[in-house]
Parts: C-alpha cells; structure tokens; sequence
C-alpha cells in the first residue's frame, strides 16, 4: 500500500500511483509556470499561495477522474491546472472579505501585503486560468463559466443570507453547493471529459464530485468547531470568531427554537455577542464542542459522503473507482 493526495489517500495499484503522482506533479510545475509575470512583484504574489501548499485536492480528483479514459490525454494536466488556479484565485478574494490573517499556515496575502494586491492578484490567477482553457476548447470553457456562475452565486447568497421563510440549514446548503459542490464537480467532469470518456461517465463523476466537495466543506465546518489545529492553517473557531454562521451553529440554533432549551437559547446569544473578545470565543468554543449540534453537523457529513459513494455505483470495479471511494472515508474521518 502506498499513500498519495490529501488525507493520507492509499493507492493500492502500482500504475495508478505512478500515474496520479506524475500527474500531480506536472501540475504543479503547470502551477509555477502559470503564474510566472514579467513583473517580479506579480509572480511573487501569485505564488504566495502556490507555494504555501494545500491538499491539491482538486487536481487530484481530475487524475483519478481521468483513469476512466486516457489518463494521458494532453488536456488532463492542464484542466487540472485550471481548477487548482480557479481555486486559489477565490482564496485570495475570499480572505479579502473575511479579513483572514493567516491562509495555509502562512500569512495571507492581504494581511501580507493589502486588499487591492489581493484581490487584483486573484484577478490575475482568473486570467491565467481563462489563458489555459482557452486551449481546450469551447465545451470546457462553458463548464467552466456555468461552474464559476454558480460559485460566485453561492457566495453571493451566502453574503444576502436566506430569504423570509427560508429553512437557513437548506439555504447554507445550497450555498455549499454553488461555493465549494461546484469546482469540485468540474474537477472531475474535466478529468472525464478530458480523458474521452462517453457521457455517462462523465455525468456519474460530476454528481460524485458535487456531493463529495459539499461534504468536503461541511467536514471544514466541523474541524473549524472540533480540532485544535485546523488542516488548513486556519485557527480553531475562526469562522465563529468572524461571526460566520456554518453548520454546527446553524444546527444549533435550529434545535434552540424548536426546543426551547435555556442552554441553547443562551448559547445562541453567546454567539451573537463580540467574539473578538478571546474569553467569550473560547467559551463558545467549549460549549460547541459539548453540544448535539455538533454531532448532528458530523452527521450531515456523512449523509453527503455516502450519498457521493452510492453515486460511483454505476462504474466498473477497478482501483480508481476504490480510491475514489476512500476519499468519501477520508472526509468523513476529517469530520471525526
């Protein structure tokens, strides 16, 4: 057994590790490549994040996606590419908006520099994306701008909140869905594409990839609640801090005006007060941790996980399919 990806992912077939990892690797020599200016500056602050690392978790689904075709098509590396920098281009906006400080265990690129060098530099990792998929075709750069729409939708409503009447957990659901379900979907659809794979393959790994990127971020969510060191850099209880409303407290906030209780009622109102002050956060902190609504969050993860594993249950037996289906375990094993 051998250990390949995010999370520890173990690759069983020789051939398939060799070919995910040579993919894995060309694109991050894409990554370099692409985000290299004639302007120092510029390339400076396009790989800020490049090189800080990540999971690559994207890419990787576009080379297991491909093993259903040609993994060596010439469009494979570069789709990848595309997704991975259409990824980091939202993370630079995205800590713009949530005034984040650190990203990937470094410093973010706002805190580092300013918002406007973030965000023209996520502006430029979104042309140097569009340059790739130029190349590959109109049909590719159609799934991408219906994938970037929906993205920048959910984002959207996730800044408007849920209309009156709206069941806020299906509201911040559909949210995950167009900010996180989306590119996910693409990754694998563009692994599929790519390779030649017919249509109902490549239907089969979109829905896959948009439940597994939903349950992806909702195992976030947990970890931002439960773990003491966030994977992704992050410090426990940012997004409570920030005032962010993800799952566990929206579940928790659910159960408090349904039932009433003077605990979560009192809570909810923690919550809702400064967080910036550390006491407070710490003790809501505590209190998540202990509470229903967290377990029930763990819950929701597993839901989307294996609604993604039940998805793959059209395509043949072989290893891409079981490393596939590992990655449904390994993001609910994130979540605990």
């Amino acid at each position: 057994m051998t250990v390949v990806g995010p999370f520890g992912l173990s690759v069983r077939d020789q051939a398939l590790e060799a070919d995910v990892q040579a993919g894995l690797t060309a694109v991050e020599e894409g990554l370099l490549e692409a985000t290299k200016s004639e302007v120092p500056f510029i390339t400076e602050a396009a790989q800020h994040l490049v090189r800080a690392g990540g999971k690559r978790f994207r890419p990787l689904l576009v080379m297991l996606s491909a093993q259903f075709g040609d993994p060596y098509a010439p469009g494979v590396v570069p789709s990848a590419v595309v997704v991975e920098l259409t990824h980091l281009a939202t993370l630079y906006h995205d800590d713009v908006m949530d005034e984040a400080e650190v990203r990937r265990g470094v410093a973010s690129a706002n805190a580092r520099w300013d918002n406007s060098v973030a965000v023209l530099t996520g502006d430029f990792l979104f042309s140097r994306a569009s340059h790739i998929l130029a190349d590959l075709g109109p049909e590719a750069v159609r799934v991408q701008a219906e994938a970037f729409e929906r993205l920048v939708t959910g984002q959207i409503l996730e800044t408007a909140g849920p209309q009156d009447g709206r069941d806020p957990v299906d509201h911040y659901l559909d949210v995950l869905g167009g900010k996180t379900g989306s590119l996910v979907a693409v990754s694998c659809r563009f692994g599929a594409m790519m390779s030649g794979t017919d249509e109902t393959v490549v239907d089969v790994l979109t829905q896959y990839g948009e439940r597994l990127g939903v349950a992806f971020q909702l195992a976030d969510d947990v970890l931002d609640i439960a773990s003491d060191s966030h994977e992704s850099g992050k410090t426990p209880g940012t997004d409570l801090r920030e005032g962010i409303a993800t799952l566990p407290v929206l579940r928790l906030r659910e159960r408090a005006a349904r039932l009433g209780l003077a605990e979560d009622v009192a809570l909810c109102e923690l919550l809702d007060s400064d967080l910036t002050d550390d006491a407070r956060h710490a003790e809501a902190l505590r209190l998540l941790r202990a509470h229903p609504a967290l377990e029930q969050a763990r819950r929701d993860t597993v839901r989307y996980a294996e609604e993604a594993r039940a998805a793959l249950a059209p395509l043949p037996e072989c290893d891409a399919k079981a490393a596939l289906v590992e990655l449904c375990d390994a993001v609910v094993h994130r979540a605990g």
